[in-house]
Parts: C-alpha cells; sequence; structure tokens
C-alpha cells in the first residue's frame, strides 16, 4: 500500500502526521518534498539520489528510531537534477521491499504533487481549521480524485480542546456546502470541533480525523519521533492509531472492488 499524505498549504502538518503514520502502519516514510525537504537528512543517499539514476530506491532508505525513511536532498542543484516522473517507480519498488510506503508530500498544487498522489493508492488530507488551509485541502482533494487515487481521510490538525477553544477559525465555502466561521455550523445546529468535522466530512466526502493540538506533539517532531515513542499517553496516540486504520479500512475497499 502507498499512502500520500498532503493538503496543498504549508504549515498545517503534513510532515507530523507522515512520521507518526509510518510508525503506526509500520511503513516507509518518502520524503517527497524535493525542495525544501521537512524530514531527518541522514548521511546516505538520498531521493534526489534515487530520480537522478544515481542509487537504488531500497538502498536509500534508513532508520531513524522506530521509523524507516527515505529522506531526501537539501539542495537546489539535486531538486533540479531529479526526474519526477520516477517518483512512481521509485515508491513501487519500495513497497514491493517493505510492504507499506507514506509519502510526504510537498505543499502547493504543482507537477510533484501531482505525480506523488497518481503513484499512490490513497491519499490523506491535512488542513487545520483555517480557510486558507481547508481550501487548498479542497483544491488538493479534487487533484486526488482527478489522478484516480481516492480519499480515506482528511486529518484535522492541531485543534484546541475546551469550549471555543477554536472560535475565530474561519469558514469556507464549495458548491452547496458551507463551513461557518467561529466553530459554528452554519446551519446553527451544532458548534465546536465536532460542526467543523461534520461539515468537512460532508464536503470532502471522507471521513475526518480529529488531531489535538499538544505540545508534546510539536516536540516530538523536533525531535524526529513519533507521539506514540516520546508520549505514549497523548490523546494524539489514539487520533493517529484512528488514522491509520481507516486507511486501512480503505485499502481493503478498494481491494475488494478490485477482486470482484
Amino acid at each position: 500500500m502507498i499512502v500520500a499524505v498532503t493538503g496543498g498549504k504549508g504549515g498545517v502538518g503534513k510532515s507530523t502526521v507522515s512520521l507518526n503514520l509510518g510508525r503506526e502502519l509500520d511503513a516507509v516514510v518518502v520524503d517527497g518534498d524535493l525542495a525544501t525537504a521537512d524530514l531527518p537528512r541522514g548521511t546516505g543517499p538520498d531521493l534526489h539520489d534515487v530520480l537522478a539514476g544515481r542509487t537504488d530506491p531500497v538502498d536509500a532508505v534508513a532508520e531513524f528510531g522506530s521509523i524507516k525513511i527515505l529522506p531526501c536532498g537539501r539542495t537546489l542543484e539535486g531538486a533540479r537534477a531529479s526526474r519526477l516522473d520516477g517518483i512512481v517507480e521509485t515508491v513501487g519498488a519500495v513497497e514491493r521491499q517493505y510492504g507499506t510506503v507514506v509519502i510526504d508530500c510537498p505543499a502547493g498544487l504543482a507537477r510533484d504533487v501531482g505525480m506523488q498522489l497518481h503513484s499512490a493508492d490513497v491519499s490523506v488530507i491535512v488542513t487545520t481549521a483555517k480557510k486558507p488551509a481547508l481550501l487548498n485541502a479542497y483544491r488538493t482533494r479534487e487533484l486526488s480524485l482527478n489522478v484516480d487515487t481516492p480519499l480515506a481521510s482528511v486529518a484535522l490538525n492541531m485543534v484546541r480542546d475546551g469550549p471555543g477553544a477554536n472560535d475565530g477559525d474561519q469558514g469556507f465555502s464549495v458548491g452547496d456546502y458551507t463551513l461557518g466561521g467561529s466553530g459554528e455550523a452554519s446551519d446553527g445546529e451544532q458548534t465546536g470541533t465536532d460542526a467543523i468535522a461534520e461539515r468537512i466530512e460532508a464536503t470532502f466526502g471522507a471521513p475526518t480525523t480529529v488531531v489535538p493540538k499538544h505540545r508534546a506533539v510539536a516536540q516530538a517532531q523536533a525531535d524526529w519521533e513519533p507521539v506514540r515513542d516520546h508520549a505514549p499517553d497523548c490523546a494524539a496516540v489514539d487520533s493517529f492509531e484512528r488514522l491509520a486504520r481507516r486507511i486501512e479500512a480503505c485499502e481493503s475497499r478498494i481491494g475488494t472492488r478490485i477482486d470482484a
């Protein structure tokens, strides 16, 4: 199984979600951001080397604690020398060796994002409750569906706890659906995080997994550790586990349809 973690906008926590899915799914995490990589670099070959034909994809996989990562280089020259369409063959080779791959996609809707989505079996879209993030997330949903990659789940990230904690988050409108601002559903029937999550599910057509904002999540990412290893009692661990199970359920449904 190959999972593309994407979202359109930078700063919403795609790399955090990718790293933790690598732990929950026992997957290799591929740092797919060719220009501004955000996962540990390591000391061996990287994705730039792979896409330039200098090394085999499997040989570039490195272990970082409990996580296996195919890191990406940090140079502009390396990014320019990378063959974008090589990503399909690359992640396919890693999948054959390790079984499950999580691609940490770059922000935006450029060609490299489209190629990475095309190479995946399912996608996960990461967003916050802010209007710019939601709008970009919806555009990414459209791109994912355009390349025939089904959406397994939306990860609503950095959700704050407590009554009114998400007040001030802005709404957005797409077609017949509207997410109201200040954490309120536009029909007035429900307020808070549950309302936002339900509206996202209705708009995106996929289950929404709420990931709480917590200092342990930020500290774990700073240390390049999954939250399960860094702070196993943190509520975000349950969220990442739930997200992983939804991905597996989506894969199972796809496999059943193909077999039929």
